[in-house]
């Protein structure tokens, strides 16, 4: 690989609109193409990306949607099941890649739909049309990015 390029973990997350092959498969390839768009990634620049779902989507496989899209075995794909916490967001789907990235860029952590409220400070407008949108930049009125649900700091 090349030296000016470094190991990055990036992480992301969306909602499906329903328990649905097609709301599912909507959802995870807005994720990933926002993913692969705002960090300027190519499929052979992925290492890897792990899918967590909430119990409440059953209906498909994050992977295999992920893996149509990246027209790239090379990439490994994992999905599990996000552990289940009280009142967490319904219908959620997260994401943690690890990609190469140029060792002066900024990485983005795309979330997108009812997600954004886990991370409004790395929310993102879905794509459409190829168009880039920048981080949301929201802050409490501390100036901190805001907590994620049930006391989670991280927004997990």
């Amino acid at each position: 690989m090349n030296p000016a390029l470094e190991l990055r973990a990036l992480r992301g997350a969306t909602t499906a609109s329903a328990n649905s092959i097609e709301a599912i498969d909507v959802a995870v390839s807005e994720l990933v193409e926002a993913l692969m768009a705002h960090n300027q990634l190519q499929a052979s620049q992925v290492l890897s990306i792990t899918f967590s779902v909430t119990a409440d989507l059953n209906a498909c496989f994050p992977a295999a949607i992920a893996r149509r899209l990246l027209a790239c075995d090379g990439v490994a794909l994992l999905d599990c099941q996000q552990m289940a916490v009280q009142g967490d967001l319904s219908r959620c789907i997260r994401l943690l890649a690890h990609a190469w990235l140029d060792g002066q860029q900024i990485p983005v952590h795309p979330y997108l739909r009812e997600a954004s409220r886990l991370r409004p400070d790395r929310a993102l407008a879905a794509p459409s049309h190829n168009s880039v949108t920048t981080p949301a930049g929201a802050r409490d009125p501390a100036g901190c990015p805001p907590s994620g649900p049930a006391g989670d700091p991280a927004g997990h």
